[in-house]
């Protein structure tokens, strides 16, 4: 039999629990969108996962949500992907995952898919599996959906900051307070006060294959430079292994050296490199 490109099925998909147990931290999104299927009470469907199949054996994966995620690529894999790709056309907000899998389906798919507005080629993944040697600020806590009038300026700067485009532009305010709102809800959001002001904030965004992917780390600009971040950090690395996994995993652009630095001091180590393609 042929390769083929297909849709993935109930039948097929215990073939992805197996590349995603090859290496959790890389495919933590996968294994996300697979758990959140599982707990439906629909019938299990994944018309946003296309596999890549030789002889009937599943060899690579591509994501096609908001977001086109690469999993266990190979040339052959990619090329294929990117013929559908060119077909439907961009209809994601960024392409995200492993760098070398990444910049090479970028690279085929550009020219139909126009420009990307930023590519952020070395994206450093670091994980902890225990608890940090640094002080450990117990003022970090879980947030409740009384800090949200607080949170959600918050959410919306770090936002801003990191991506460049607001997250309430074009009507999309009530879906980001509703998403922030189910983080908080989900015991997924932490926060700091500092007579009564909030002057720490991060969420975990995805948790999968017991790997908690850490995001949206925000310092208030005007308390950046005073020692906050990485006793904060340390907190929510204790929380994060103490309740949700035994994994604690980020990623952050390797022209942040602050930030870098910040991770590095509570304990974080690298463990591979993505690059995000982001679009308009």
């Amino acid at each position: 039999m042929a390769h083929e490109i297909r849709a993935l099925d109930v039948h097929s998909v215990d073939q992805v629990r197996s590349l995603i147990e090859q290496d959790p931290v890389r495919h933590c999104f996968l294994a996300a969108r697979l758990e959140q299927t599982k707990q439906s009470r629909f019938r299990p469907s994944y018309p946003d996962l296309l596999g890549y199949f030789d002889d009937g054996k599943l060899k690579s994966l591509l994501m096609t949500g908001a977001n086109i995620v690469p999993v266990n690529t190979s040339l052959i894999a990619r090329q294929e992907f990117a013929a559908v790709l060119n077909r439907s056309g961009r209809r994601s907000s960024s392409i995200v995952g492993p760098a070398e899998e990444t910049m090479d389906l970028w690279s085929k798919v550009s020219d139909s898919w126009g420009p990307a507005r930023e590519v952020r080629s070395s994206q450093p993944v670091m994980t902890m599996r225990n608890n940090s040697t640094k002080e450990i600020d117990q003022d970090v806590r879980y947030s409740n959906l009384s800090d949200l009038e607080e949170l959600m300026p918050a959410c919306v700067a770090m936002f801003t900051e990191e991506v460049g485009i607001s997250p309430t532009a074009n009507g999309g305010a009530s879906a980001y307070r509703n998403r922030i709102s189910e983080l908080v809800s989900s015991r997924r959001s932490f926060v700091k006060y500092q007579n009564s002001e909030l002057v720490f904030k991060a969420e975990v965004g995805t948790i999968g294959a017991g790997v908690a992917q850490i995001q949206g780390v925000w310092v208030k600009p005007e308390y950046r430079g005073q020692g906050i971040s990485v006793p904060a950090m340390a907190a929510v690395v204790k929380l994060i292994l103490a309740d949700l996994a035994p994994v604690a995993s980020l990623y952050v652009n390797d022209y942040n050296e602050v930030a870098l630095n910040t991770y590095r001091s509570v304990g974080f180590e690298q463990v591979d490199t993505f690059a995000t393609v982001l679009f308009s």
